[in-house]
């Protein structure tokens, strides 16, 4: 009988149990199935499920213990990819009719990673169109359900990851991150989501979006399995122009240390007067803020430039980029696309090449004014990751910056590594989240501000109802 408790067991916990031989990839793969079997028809967290490919990962990961090889972190546990990551034989359709029949005769980097070790793939995870258009009721599936209450979003684009991850289907999920799209369904969701600096991970074999805005990243339910999978995908590939020729450090390392040494620029004047931010998540911040002092950090309230500067930077490139992507098959077919893909990339057509390069001009000295100046004296920044909580589906249509309050595309311009972690709960019963920002290529950082604060503040020991249904 499939023991659905496997599911809230940790990848550092699982890990554990499946070298001691208490526990087989067989087993925790099986769980994974049936609880995705279960929740499935409610979340519509995936686009395809791979059974087949899942057991027989699982196998292999138990030959692999069984003859002493040990092939990293997540060997033996179940994950799942969203629709963009190339998959050899499977078929990857970045949730677009365009792809609807699309399979690749090999791996992405990141799939090629995982595979070699020893994860289990057990599927494609929805997507909004091209990770942009969504979410969408116009496409070959639908999108998908917050697992906290069904009748909201998951936030974008990583929607299914978030989802997925979040029902407790999955311990991990990659998704991928252009304006927000890891960090939004991060906080709307509940989970731990992060978008390393720019170049850590390779995002060949991805379907893009904006080349120099795409970001490859995971979600998981805590700090330390974030920092665990970015271990194995990390690293530099001379194939990927944007890769990074840098040291994959232990990124746990420092997961456990308190937070004495530590300054922290607290960019509350960045979103507090935003007349979108929820008091709620105004307040959560706050808290959690005060908490991470009690844990030895030094903290200190920073300015930053206008969030509204960033976005229009962030905006011209990343529309501008999309459409050259997008450009053949907009003008050959362009009712292939969604509504909302079509209307999103299209209007890149009329950004012409000075706006395009006097976005990059800003980009720049944003950058260099957030690594120079801010960073130069703070060892990371706290900010929201999102104003509100998770938009419901039907105030689609309204106000974007309301229903979708992401708060995430500055870190977007400037290639920071920033980290999405819980900060609690509002009063409808929604996540919130904040992120940690940090120096590039310095995510550890990161991450021991993360697991300290997440160990202290005791949110991710809270699931969504929706999960009771695996332990009845």
């Amino acid at each position: 009988m499939t023991d659905l408790s496997l599911n809230m067991l940790s990848i550092a916990e699982a890990g554990r149990k499946l070298r001691d031989g208490s526990l087989t990839s067989v087993a925790l793969t099986e769980a994974s199935l049936a609880a995705i079997d279960i929740l499935e028809k409610d979340v519509s967290a995936f686009i395809l499920v791979t059974p087949d490919r899942a057991m027989a990962d699982a196998r292999a990961a138990d030959e692999a213990f069984a003859k002493g090889q040990d092939l990293g972190p997540l060997q033996g546990i179940p994950y799942a990819l969203k629709d963009l990551y190339a998959t050899a034989g499977i078929r990857t359709t970045g949730h677009s009719r365009l792809f609807a029949d699309n399979v690749p005769a090999e791996d992405c980097v990141v799939a090629a990673k995982l595979k070699a070790g020893g994860g289990v793939l057990v599927g494609k995870a929805g997507t909004y169109e091209f990770a942009i258009g969504g979410p969408s009721f116009d496409l070959m599936t639908p999108p998908a359900r917050n697992p906290w209450n069904l009748d909201c979003s998951t936030s974008g684009s990583s929607s299914g990851s978030g989802a997925a991850v979040a029902a407790g289907m999955v311990r991990m999920a990659m998704g991928s991150d252009t304006g927000g799209s890891i960090r939004g369904p991060a906080a709307h969701c509940g989970t731990v989501g992060i978008k390393g600096t720019y170049g850590r991970v390779s995002r060949r074999g991805v379907m893009p979006l904006s080349y120099t805005l795409d970001h490859a990243g995971p979600l998981t339910w805590s700090v330390e399995d974030t920092a665990l999978t970015m271990q194995v995908i990390s690293g530099y590939d001379p194939l990927d122009p944007a890769s990074a020729d840098v040291p994959v450090p232990d990124f746990t390392a420092s997961i456990g240390q308190d937070l004495k040494g530590l300054k922290i620029g607290y960019a509350r004047s960045f979103f507090a007067g935003n007349p979108f931010t929820a008091p709620e998540v105004l307040q959560a911040l706050d808290k959690a803020v005060e908490l991470i002092a009690t844990l030895g950090a030094d903290i200190v309230e920073i300015d930053m430039p206008s969030y509204e500067i960033f976005e229009a930077c962030g905006r011209v490139i990343l529309n501008a980029e999309a459409y050259a992507i997008h450009e053949q098959d907009l003008k050959t077919r362009p009712l292939a696309y969604g509504r909302y893909a079509y209307q999103r990339i299209a209007p890149g057509a009329v950004i012409s090449g000075a706006d395009l390069v006097q976005a990059f001009r800003l980009r720049a000295e944003l950058t260099a004014l957030f690594n120079a100046t801010i960073l130069k004296t703070c060892d990371a920044v706290i900010t929201a990751s999102a104003l509100s909580t998770a938009g419901h589906f039907a105030d689609m249509g309204r106000d974007v910056t309301k229903w979708v309050g992401m708060y995430t595309i500055p870190f977007n311009v400037t290639g920071n590594p920033a980290l999405s972690v819980p900060s609690g709960f509002a009063a409808n019963g929604m996540p919130m989240g904040f992120q940690i920002v940090g120096r590039a290529f310095d995510e550890a950082t990161c991450f021991r501000i993360g697991a300290a604060y997440e160990a202290a503040a005791g949110w991710t020991d809270i699931r969504p109802d929706i999960q009771k249904r695996l332990h009845a």
